[in-house]
Parts: structure tokens; sequence; C-alpha cells
């Protein structure tokens, strides 16, 4: 491969970010969400390692195709970010369809006999040793930075606690000149912040004076969970808005039912809602929603809630009949 210098005034660094597979023996037996494309047959029995969002929406895709799917996670919980409304309701739902989860437990091996055949998931749950033989594992534990063979030591470029880039809020690494942002930096790896934040970028460096302050803000974004149901977020969640106002100045506002689409359907699918709202005037600081739709439902909320709406512009809203949306602005 041939080498070559490239010199510019600014340099950025957005080379996001790829799978973490774990140091553990026979973890090569495993696939990657990458992988997961690659599939040329369907695996009858899968085993999904972790909860975030890339494992419950695969473990979501394996089940509703038939694949017998199993996920494991480290911790007792799934979407361990997300607000409890939507972690409990989709994980019984996960359940009700015949998802199968192995909690509190840590893989420990992968093990196959020959080029071929069936893998044994080798793992530890409540202190004790047990085994799980399927046909494909997918390894979803997270994401690390591409930044590796950048030598960055050698510009001067800081690095996180976790590895990460470190930056500054207007994506200003430590060196002069040189930014980063996506992936590498691990702040909410969602693909339309980095396209954000890289037009913020672009304004600030090349669109003249009234952009000289220029910059993402990473408060309320929303994003979702292509999840079975979908779920979406915005803001913070009643745990983060308690610890952030207080216990006494926080009222939450919910609602469970089931969505018109499913009346004439034999299975009923939950819908789950949560308003977090924080002070007297009860500014809606968390919109946490589960169910069919949620996906376009939320796009508009999240920028309600990135205006500082309150409990009282939703209700001033006339509701839209029938709908799942119509939900949010109908509280009491």
């Amino acid at each position: 491969t041939e080498s070559f210098e490239v010199q510019a005034k600014n340099i950025l660094i957005a080379t996001g970010g790829h799978p973490l597979i774990p140091d553990i023996p026979g973890a090569h037996l495993g696939i990657d969400s990458d992988g997961f494309f690659d599939l040329e047959h369907q695996p009858k029995r899968v085993a999904v390692i972790g909860t975030g969002y890339i494992g419950i929406e695969l473990a979501g895709i394996f089940n509703t195709l038939g694949t017998k799917t199993t996920v494991f996670s480290r911790t007792k919980h799934i979407l361990r970010s997300f607000d409890s409304i939507i972690r409990d309701n989709l994980l019984k739902e996960m359940q009700s369809v015949g998802v199968d989860f192995a909690f509190d437990s840590q893989v420990k091996a992968l093990v196959r006999e020959g080029d071929a055949g069936p893998i044994t998931v080798q793992y530890e749950s409540d202190g004790k040793s047990a085994s799980l033989e399927v046909d494909t594992v997918l390894w979803a534990v997270g994401r690390l930075p591409n930044i590796k063979k950048l030598n960055l030591e050698a510009a001067g470029i800081q690095l996180t606690e976790k590895g990460y880039i470190a930056v500054d809020e207007y994506q200003n690494t430590s060196t002069e000149h040189v930014y980063a942002l996506g992936d590498a930096c691990g702040r909410a790896e969602l693909t339309p912040v980095a396209i954000a934040a890289g037009r913020k970028l672009g304004d600030r460096l090349f669109g003249g004076e009234q952009f000289k302050e220029s910059k993402l803000d990473y408060e309320n974004i929303p994003t979702v969970v292509f999840s079975h149901p979908t779920a979406g977020t915005v803001g913070l969640t009643e745990d983060e808005a308690r610890a952030k106002y207080g216990d006494e100045n926080i009222k939450v506002y919910t609602s469970k039912f089931i969505n018109m689409y499913f009346s004439m359907l034999e299975h009923k699918e939950p819908t789950a809602y949560k308003l977090v709202c924080a002070g007297a005037d009860e500014k809606v600081v968390g919109v946490h929603i589960l169910g069919r739709g949620s996906d376009e439902i939320l796009q508009g909320f999240g920028v309600a809630v990135r205006m500082g709406a309150t409990k009282a512009n939703f209700d001033a809203c006339v509701a839209i009949h029938p709908t799942a949306a119509e939900e949010l602005v109908t509280m009491r």
C-alpha cells in the first residue's frame, strides 16, 4: 500500500466506530451486526449477547422471522439508559412473543466441535455455570472508535478515559485546528447526530462571522429503538429528572393502552407513554413512548421538548382522533 502525506489548515476526524468483540475463548465464532447482513441462511437458534439498541433490534428481527432467540444481559435490565416505562413494557412484550432472556449472565466462552455445527455458549449466571447450544451467536456488547491506527498521540490529541477522542462543545480536540465528531467521540453515537454536528462545524469554519458560535446542542436529542414494538425517547428519564430537579419538583403522567390498529387482531401489542414534567410550570423535560408508530410520532414531540413546551402547551393542542399520538396531549 502506498503512503502519502496531506496537509490542510483544518483536519476533521470522523472515522466512526466498529463493533466490540470481547476477549474470551472462541469469540471469533460469533458474528457482529455487520455479519448479520452477511448471513446466507436463517439460523434456527440464536444467542444475542447484549441488550442495547443493536441487540434488542436484531433480537426482535430474528424472533419475528421464527428463529428461537435468547438474549444475554450482564444486568437485570434491557436498554439501561432508557426510562423504565420503555424497558419494562418492551421486555414483557418481547417475552410474551417468545424471546428468552438470561439476565445477570456473563458469557465466558464459545465452543464448537469441528469447523461446522452448533455453537455452545458457556456462561455464568447467579454464580453458577450453564450452557446453551445455538446455531449463531451475535455480539452486540458495544462499539469502539476507529482511531487505533491514527497515532493520535503524535499529534498531541488527547483521549477520554473510555478511549474516545476528547472534544469540547465546538468539536475542538486538544490540538488546534484538529476537530472530531461522531462515533469517534462517543457522544450520542447516532448517524443523524454526526451529520448535524458536521454541519454545525462546517458553518463555524466556513460560514462567516454570523456562524462563529455554531455548535450542536447535545441535549434533548430524540432517538428511537426499532424494536418490536418500536420505542422512542427525548429528554430526561424519570430517574434523571428526579436527580436533577428533586422529587418534589417532578410530576409524571403515564398512559398504557392498546393501539386501535390491533382492535381486530388476535395479538394485542401494548402502547405505553410517559411525560416527565419539572417545576411549577410543568415544563416537559422527557417524553418516552413505546408502541406502534412511535418512530414517526416522536419527531414532532422532539421539537416541542426542544422549544421548552409545558404540560399546559401539550393540553392546549387539539387532539387528532382516532390516533395513538392524541394520548400525549390528553393525559391527566
